[in-house]
């Protein structure tokens, strides 16, 4: 049941007190590009631009009442997740989203923060693949990402074509690959199965230090934008001309990576 006379967007992710990246990012992105956003809050962190100090992750059942208590009133056009912490969140969102069939779904597979902490352990990995990935929409990992889920270096633009497809075998009916990692323009590569389609984007690097939350802003853009109706392929053009403008408007604040502009990259 959807209430809402807008489009809704469900975020299923941690809280970041430093709010560049996560829950807050999230709903920044959602608010300017036109969207109701709700959250399912799976962890909180203490947080801020120089890296995580703390982690607390919620238990499994609040989170799993959070997702039924929007579902079940306000309803939800599209969802994504992010940060799910550990094995028994990663089952509980999955039985959850499968029980209400959330779709379209994007997956951020976020494990590790920018700052280089650990943000999902290892059966919470092998929990993502098995129960998540079936029933995602798109999957869109950065590159370090891509190779933890296929064991295997990702390194030139081909590779993140042959990447992308492996990522489907998984069980998403599409995957984009983040080619932020790699050196030159900012390249990525959206492969959808049914079609055998591949859309790469490639634009100049915006050249920024303040790069914080680029991942959540990212997934969130592509889920609002799939919210609103748009396609697949032109939700991801649209959602990576959002973040583009967001890194453009980056914001110099604390004393390490900033965060980026999303109020200034949802302004004509």
């Amino acid at each position: 049941m959807t209430t809402s006379k807008i489009p809704v967007a469900m975020t299923i992710a941690g809280s970041d007190s430093g709010a560049g990246a996560g829950i807050q990012a999230d709903l920044k992105t959602f608010t300017v590009l036109g969207v109701y956003g709700t959250t399912a809050i799976t962890a909180v962190t203490a947080q801020n631009t120089r890296g995580v100090q703390g982690i607390f992750n919620l238990p499994a059942d609040i989170v799993a009442a959070q997702i039924d208590s929007i579902i079940t009133d306000i309803g939800c056009h599209a969802a994504k997740t992010g940060m799910l912490g550990n094995r028994q969140i990663v089952e509980a969102v999955a039985e959850r989203l499968a029980f209400h069939k959330v779709a379209p779904l994007v997956v951020d597979p976020v494990m590790v923060a920018k700052s280089g902490d650990k943000l999902l352990d290892t059966e919470g990995t092998k929990a993502l693949v098995q129960r998540i990935l079936p029933l995602a929409t798109v999957i869109m990992p950065n590159l370090p990402e891509a190779e933890v889920l296929l064991g295997r270096q990702i390194e030139t633009a081909q590779a993140m074509v042959e990447a992308a497809k492996a990522l489907t075998d998984l069980g998403p009916a599409a995957a984009i690959v983040k080619g932020g990692h790699l050196a030159g323009e900012a390249t990525d590569v959206l492969y959808i199965r049914d079609g055998d389609a591949i859309i790469s984007q490639s634009i100049p690097r915006v050249d920024t230090p303040h790069t914080h939350g680029t991942g959540c802003t990212f997934s969130a853009a592509l889920t609002a934008y799939l919210a609103r109706g748009l396609d697949l392929a032109e939700a991801f053009r649209q959602a990576k001309a959002y973040v583009t403008r967001a890194l453009r408007h980056a914001l110099g604040i604390g004393g390490g990576k900033g965060p980026l502009g999303h109020l200034e990259a949802g302004r004509p």
